[in-house]
């Protein structure tokens, strides 16, 4: 019969090593999912806008508005 394979990782809050098996899993306790959740909410991880390229942009134009201004 195959082990079940286990993770460990550290918790993204406070360091601490959690195994994957850990109920909490990914962090280390209901605290620190509390403040994670806490984070979210106050707006502390922002997910940033895509990056555009200029020459992107230059592309997306149409020369043909240009010639009627």
């Amino acid at each position: 019969m195959p082990r079940k394979r286990i993770v460990k990782l550290r918790c993204p809050i406070c360091k601490k090593p959690v195994k994957s098996d850990n109920s909490e899993f990914p962090f280390c306790s209901d605290r620190c999912r509390l403040v994670d959740l806490g984070k979210w909410a106050s707006g502390q991880y922002v997910i940033s806008s895509p990056v555009t390229d200029a020459e992107d942009a230059i592309r997306d134009r149409n020369p043909e508005d240009e010639e009627e201004s």
